[in-house]
């Protein structure tokens, strides 16, 4: 018995250790659900429980009534779908390319795509911010979707598992059977990566999601504002309602968790079976 716990031991030690890492990062997705459920009396009280004392729906009620917030999810919705819709198609035309044709300079654009992954976007947002000020696109939504139509680490990502998922043979024989390189890259390729378009769609949809300081930096128009942005407006000069801002952060944060509850084995196992070769 002694023996058989001490062979355990380190596993089980090893799952205390992930429970009490997995309770700390839930923790306050937690404590934010709770702040917006309890009245304002509570939410700044000296010692706050963990549950409301007293249960409300109020600061969501708020939240929508007292602002465009529906508006701003909405813009949120349409910035995100978009820019992840473009950055499915680009990722995986690049990542094909870069794959499965061999040509000069093959290795080096890829090495540079990669480079450009490791960047913050805010080093180079001042020069894309002048570049669509000078289109003309400043306060619109396409100049707040153009800047997140290419992912660098999508198009590293699918090139990664189109080489270990999409066999060579099998190219080989639908350009026998008459099909072209673009009816191959729609028709073909799409079907072998399903994990891995998942995972690269949760990927640039939470990209687009949660940002930030692009649209603070491109939008001035309130209607235009997507939820991250629209939830500073609940702040005035002297005072925040935290209340009413985690009621917000809550329902903008729900379709990300619930995205993820539907891919999540999808997810996993895209980046699980992404290659490291080549």
């Amino acid at each position: 018995m002694n023996h058989s716990l001490t062979r355990r031991l380190p596993r089980l030690v090893l799952e205390a250790i992930l429970l009490v890492v997995g309770l700390a990062m839930v923790f306050p997705v937690f404590w934010l659900v709770s702040t917006s459920l309890r009245p304002g009396s509570e939410v700044l009280a000296a010692a706050p429980s963990l549950l409301p004392q007293h249960w409300t729906l109020s600061n969501y009620v708020t939240a929508f009534s007292t602002a465009p917030f529906g508006l701003w999810l909405l813009n949120s919705v349409i910035f995100a779908t978009v820019s992840t819709v473009f950055i499915l198609i680009t990722s995986m035309a690049g990542g094909y390319i870069l794959a499965k044709f061999e040509f000069p300079g093959n290795n080096l654009i890829f090495g540079v795509i990669l480079a450009t992954a490791i960047i913050p976007f805010e080093v180079y947002m001042l020069p894309v911010f002048l570049e669509v000020q000078a289109v003309g696109l400043v306060n619109t939504l396409p100049g707040l979707i153009l800047p997140y139509v290419i992912l660098s680490y999508g198009i590293f990502f699918m090139r990664q598992n189109i080489k270990t998922s999409v066999p060579d043979e099998l190219l080989g024989a639908a350009r026998i059977d008459g099909l072209s390189e673009l009816g191959i890259m729609i028709r073909l390729v799409p079907r072998l990566l399903g994990p891995a378009l998942s995972a690269l769609a949760i990927f640039a949809y939470l990209q687009s999601w949660t940002a930030f300081i692009w649209p603070l930096l491109v939008l001035n128009s309130e209607n235009l504002f997507p939820a991250q942005l629209g939830m500073v407006q609940f702040n005035s000069t002297n005072s925040v309602d935290y209340g009413i801002v985690s009621a917000a952060a809550v329902v903008t944060l729900a379709p990300t968790v619930l995205a993820f509850l539907v891919l999540r084995r999808r997810i996993i196992e895209g980046v699980t079976l992404t290659g490291m070769t080549g």
